[in-house]
C-alpha cells in the first residue's frame, strides 16, 4: 500500500492535533513545534540549539499546501518565555480564520524549508526499510497503514 494522496490527520482535543480543522477558506494544521540545531544535542549548551516555534500550514478544500506561517519564537535558553510566545502567536492566528472548526483533515505531502530545517508532511519511508510512512516535521507525527488519521510519535 503506497502513501495515499490525501494523508488523513484525525483531530484530538488537548493533544498533539488539537488545533487542526477547517476554515472558510480550506483547512489548517497549526502547532507549536520545535527544531534542534545540527550537533547541538550533544553538546553541554544543547538548550541554544533547541529552536521554538509558532506554525501554521493552510491547505486548501481538496489538501494542497497553499501557505505557511512560521514564526521563531526563541530558544530553550529561555524554553518557557519561548514556548508561551509562540503559544501567543498560535491563539491570534487560529482565532483570525474565518469560520474555523477544529475537526479532522486530509492533506497532500508538502514541504516547507525555514532555517535551514523543514516543514511539513514529507514521505518517511526510507527511515522505515521503505515501508510506507508519512512523517510529519518538526513535530515528529508518524503516519502509516491503515490510513486511518492516528499517529505514532
Amino acid at each position: 500500500m503506497a502513501i495515499p494522496d490525501l494523508v488523513p490527520i484525525a483531530y484530538e482535543p488537548d493533544y498533539r492535533t488539537g488545533t487542526i480543522g477547517r476554515y472558510d477558506e480550506g483547512q489548517f494544521f497549526a502547532s507549536v513545534t520545535a527544531t534542534l540545531e545540527e550537533g547541538s544535542g550533544s553538546r553541554p549548551d544543547w538548550y541554544r540549539g533547541k529552536r521554538w516555534y509558532a506554525v501554521l500550514h493552510r491547505f486548501d478544500f481538496a489538501g494542497t499546501h497553499t501557505r505557511s506561517e512560521i514564526w521563531f519564537a526563541g530558544t530553550s535558553e529561555d524554553e518557557d518565555a519561548s514556548i508561551g510566545r509562540a503559544e501567543a502567536r498560535l491563539a491570534e492566528w487560529l482565532e483570525a480564520l474565518p469560520g474555523r472548526v477544529f475537526d479532522d483533515i486530509a492533506i497532500r505531502l508538502f514541504q516547507v524549508e525555514t532555517d535551514g530545517h523543514i516543514f511539513g508532511l514529507v514521505d518517511g519511508s526510507e527511515l522505515y526499510d521503505g515501508e510506507d510512512h508519512a512523517e510529519f516535521l518538526p513535530d515528529a507525527l508518524g503516519f502509516d497503514p491503515p490510513w486511518d488519521g492516528c499517529y505514532d510519535t
